[in-house]
């Protein structure tokens, strides 16, 4: 039980995603700040409003006379947070990754193999075989069937 626990968790794959975690959470936090000090007050200026939250905020009366209240706004920031995130994980850390492992690849001197002849169907191989046979028959003196 032990050892396949060791095993699960000193695979490469569950390490990665570890540090991709962490690295992600940082990551988050800077972006959060970026968002609440530069691009809310940008937008607040378009709304009149200091934080995406207030900003495009729908009220609707419910059916038992209450108000159902729409943040549009907060949605719209939290986009704007995920796309940030996002484009920061991928210009800081995959781009320079692949670009790294293609530079390993080409010291290495590893190339891609072309794809493989696609294998034949059964059919074409029993095709193959009977124009075999009839050659081989044909050439023992053997008539032709």
């Amino acid at each position: 039980m032990i050892k396949g626990f060791k095993e699960f968790i000193l695979r490469g794959n569950v390490i990665d995603l570890a540090v991709a975690v962490v690295i992600g959470a940082a990551f988050t936090g800077i972006v959060n700040i970026l968002v609440t000090a530069f691009i809310n007050p940008l937008i607040g200026l378009v709304f009149q409003t200091g934080d995406l939250d207030q900003a495009l905020v729908v009220e609707v009366p419910t059916l038992l006379g209450g108000v159902s209240v729409f943040s549009f706004g907060a949605i719209i920031g939290a986009v704007i947070n995920f796309l940030a995130v996002a484009t920061v994980v991928y210009f800081v850390f995959v781009m320079p990754m692949n670009h790294w492992k293609k530079r390993q690849e080409a010291r290495a001197g590893a190339t891609t193999e072309p794809a493989a002849d696609p294998v034949p169907t059964e059919q074409e191989l029993l095709v193959q075989i009977r124009d075999l046979l009839a050659t081989q028959g044909r050439a023992e003196g053997q008539p032709r069937q």
